[in-house]
């Protein structure tokens, strides 16, 4: 017999927080989506039954939801196909909103996992276009992490950045409500644009007949001159704020597409020196990653060269994450999905924009994590790390698969790149001591708003 928290006739209703799972994969991922504040319970029905109760007739009769549950059931088992085949059945029996969202993104994650990368985009398409998925939950979940290292990917993450009706508009809502905490005075600057801009049309509109009538001549007639000046200057005036208009919102783009890299190497993960797997973002404010990517001697050499500057690196709260080009296998993916184990969901972090309280760590656990901390982590899902490293290229100017040095600052961000490898003596100027920029933060005056990284410029 089934176990669960409430019963309801011959079924219960389990509530499953995320930090306590079930074992098999419920419905609806395992983390919290972007800017998504509310603490949402996830739901999956479960069906009792006793050998000494007669069930029926209807028991049998199949619906949406027992082809969820059974296809759930199925690919915690390892067969997948069969599971696919079972969320292909729900998607056709008329589900309602909530059970298609969990049909077509388990049918991804089948499609994810057996490689046929195209077919799980298009149903994960489907489902932010449809269905309300976020976009942060596939940004998170174990299961895709084969789809994420693959062009279909990216295109689809293009796709979600831009918005459309094809995709929907939520993920954009949510990069843009970053980028403008990041950029605050961004709409002020375009209400002046549109402001002058529409005085100076007025202003011409009014300036035209005048300069008709110069030109015309005759007593009475305004100055030529004068009048040519004036119109000069509103079209001047105009065709300035509008290429300026226009420049603030390619910025903006540019930034829009910054946070979507950010948000997605945040989410890579690092297996460190104690064997524990870590998402980039549980190491905000600990450490400061310095990502080496190259060929295996060019990394192996500059590993070498850091360890002439160990003491001082790590004081600086340095940590090496070599990325070998070529070597990126694909990724082992466990049979997780929306059923990650107890303990690796209490240390899932939730994705950008959501409950900050959420975010932050305990005092204790994250004590912890910095005793596990030592001066180099490895790679996990390597072709993960390689695409976002091109993608990071190619929006630099550099040329996808040089070799290239990547700095993050203590919030995850980039902070620097540069090609070849890096110049550990030049990284200890600019770096300065954690100790010494704490010793600096708890001197600040409370209303001090400025970067902690500003003490290492």
């Amino acid at each position: 017999m089934a176990v669960a928290s409430l019963a309801l006739s011959q079924q219960l209703l389990c509530f499953s927080d995320p930090k306590i799972r079930a074992k098999s994969r419920p419905w609806f991922p395992q983390r919290a989506t972007l800017l998504n504040s509310q603490k949402k319970a996830y739901i999956f029905i479960v069906s009792c039954s006793s050998s000494q109760t007669s069930q029926p007739p209807e028991a049998d009769v199949q619906t949406a939801e027992s082809c969820v549950n059974l296809g759930l059931s199925l690919f915690s088992k390892g067969r997948v196909k069969d599971a696919l085949v079972q969320f292909e059945t729900a998607l056709s029996l008329d589900p309602n909103p909530v059970e298609a969202q969990a049909a077509l993104y388990n049918k991804a994650c089948c499609h994810a996992y057996i490689g046929e990368a195209k077919k799980a985009a298009d149903c994960l398409r489907t489902a932010l276009r449809d269905y309300n998925l976020k976009f942060g939950t596939i940004l998170n979940d174990p299961d895709l992490a084969s789809l994420r290292a693959s062009p279909e990917f990216k295109e689809l993450q293009e796709e979600a950045r831009l918005g459309g009706e094809d995709i929907g508009y939520s993920f954009r809502r949510d990069l843009k409500l970053i980028s403008e905490v990041q950029a605050p005075f961004r709409g002020i600057r375009r209400f002046f644009y549109v402001a002058f801009s529409a005085a100076a049309g007025i202003s011409l509109f009014f300036t035209v007949p005048r300069l008709i009538l110069a030109i015309k001549g005759g007593d009475g007639a305004p100055d030529i001159w004068e009048t040519v000046g004036n119109a000069g200057i509103n079209i001047g005036g105009i065709i300035v704020l509008v290429a300026l208009f226009f420049w603030d919102n390619k910025k903006e783009e540019e930034q829009l597409e910054q946070i979507s890299r950010n948000e997605t190497l945040s989410r890579l993960p690092l297996r460190l020196s104690t064997n524990r797997i870590v998402e980039l973002v549980q190491l905000r404010d600990t450490v400061r990653p310095v990502i080496l990517a190259g060929k295996k001697e060019t990394v192996s050499s500059a590993i070498q060269k850091a360890e002439r500057f160990r003491t001082e690196l790590l004081r600086r709260g340095v940590l090496l994450v070599p990325v070998i080009w070529g070597e990126g296998r694909a990724p082992q993916v466990e049979k997780k999905g929306f059923g990650v184990s107890t303990k690796a969901a209490a240390a899932a972090l939730p994705s950008i924009g959501e409950d900050f309280e959420k975010r932050a760590q305990s005092i204790t656990a994250k004590s912890k994590l910095k005793a596990e901390i030592r001066f180099r982590a490895e790679v996990v899902s390597p072709e993960e790390w390689e695409r976002w490293i091109r993608d990071q290229q190619e929006a630099e100017g550099v040329t996808p698969g040089e070799d290239v040095y990547i700095i993050l600052r203590l919030d995850g961000r980039v902070r620097r790149s540069g090609k070849g490898m890096p110049d550990w003596s030049q990284i200890l100027q600019e770096l300065p001591p954690m100790e010494a920029l704490l010793s600096k933060l708890e001197r600040r005056e409370p209303t001090d708003s400025s970067h902690e990284e500003c003490a290492g410029t």
